[in-house]
């Protein structure tokens, strides 16, 4: 059965107190429920005024109570908002503004900052947010218009900042790939993050770009231990597809770079001159990284995944983890949410400068040329006479 409770005033399940005795209070989903994604529960979102619980009687249950139900299904719906470029004005970005073509992510990340963004759908951060996935079809119209615009200030537009452009939706629906064509036709710079080896599909428009120097690419690679991102990252591209895409796209013309991001402490974090070095191998000449982020939710997410996945580390992991943010799970101080502070901090910075000097990284950074954004004529427009 299910059961409701009131959330306390600090937005964490009031069913925390009660513990887990005779009625087996748990907010947790039945393992085949799981299978293939990344969280392990799926609390409503820190918005709403009450919180859902499956609670054990003693009668029996739901399917999914009793592990016999089927794996959680992906549902897709339509997203009609009005306008596609999201603007920022924080100064932990290189970028101030943004297109994302869908909300929600099927790749499943357990660590993935936007998570608590689902929570503004009143949706949970959790197995909502892998399942329950928005699309906007109307992207490529929005963009069109939006650039027409008289007085718009043509600045590089970054996709993947948020939730992953070439998610498997991508394969079907094609709206990034839309996307690329109009800012094709204006001549407007693209910076592209992704961990999808479907980037490859889109490398006509990205090379015929980038011969311009309109378009970038950065590849995240979190491991290169196969059944480690088969645990944190179910389903999305296997490390191997991913640098073969760096490959694909640096023999195209495309410049591509590498992002070492979230490094773990003392879970992958220990592979990040490896990650660099066969990123550089195959073809990548810009690199980054981002220490792990906890915001919100989150944290409860990635906690329940470790207990699962990493019991073992998991309070290492979590040790070094605060010491890297003051002593909590997670510092939001701009400056310093990206990299974190402190010894075990300073020394993982230390490291990536030592290993990007070594191996020839960083030695140039490419700059997108916003000076070629021309409106191209609109179908029935009058042409003008010589």
């Amino acid at each position: 059965m299910e059961q409701k409770t009131n959330k306390n005033h600090s937005g964490t399940r009031a069913a925390r107190d009660v513990g887990e005795g005779d009625f087996g209070f748990t907010t947790r989903a039945a393992p085949d429920a799981v299978r293939g994604r990344g969280a392990r529960s799926n609390a409503v979102g820190r918005y709403e005024r009450e919180q859902r619980l499956t609670v054990d009687d003693g009668w029996g249950g739901p399917e999914e109570w009793q592990g016999q139900g089927r794996a959680v299904r992906t549902q897709v719906s339509v997203d009609s908002s009005r306008s596609i470029i999201a603007r920022n004005s924080s100064p932990d970005l290189g970028f101030d503004r943004s297109i994302n073509p869908y909300r929600g992510c099927e790749h499943g990340c357990i660590y993935c900052f936007a998570r608590p963004s689902h929570a503004y759908l009143g949706l949970s951060p959790g197995l909502d947010f892998e399942t329950r996935l928005f699309m906007k079809p109307e992207a490529a119209r929005l963009l069109e218009a939006e650039l027409r615009r008289p007085g718009y200030d043509c600045r590089t537009i970054a996709m993947g900042t948020n939730t992953d452009p070439y998610q498997p939706l991508e394969r079907e629906h094609g709206i990034t790939r839309s996307v690329l064509q109009v800012l094709q036709r204006f001549n407007h710079p693209v910076g592209i993050v992704t961990k999808s080896d479907l980037i490859r599909r889109d490398i006509d428009i990205l090379s015929d770009m980038a011969t311009r120097g309109l378009a970038k690419v950065a590849i995240s690679v979190t491991t290169l231990d196969g059944g480690l991102a088969r645990r944190m990252e179910p389903r999305a591209s296997t490390p191997h597809k991913r640098l073969k895409a760096v490959r694909a796209l640096s023999a195209a013309g495309v410049p591509v770079g590498v992002l070492a991001a979230p490094m773990i402490p003392s879970l992958n974090e220990p592979e990040l001159e490896r990650i660099l070095e066969a990123s550089r191998d195959a073809g990548a000449t810009e690199a980054g990284y981002i220490m792990l982020r906890l915001p919100l939710e989150i944290a409860e997410l990635f906690g329940e995944w470790l207990e699962d996945e990493a019991p073992n580390q998991a309070g290492r992991i979590m040790k070094l983890v605060r010491e890297m943010r003051g002593g909590r799970a997670y510092d939001a101080r701009f400056g310093l949410r990206m990299t974190g502070t402190g010894p075990y901090a300073a020394l993982v910075a230390k490291r990536f400068r030592v290993a990007t000097a070594r191996l020839g990284l960083n030695v140039r950074r490419l700059r997108l040329d916003p000076s070629q954004f021309a409106v191209p004529p609109a179908p029935g427009d009058q042409l003008r006479l010589l």
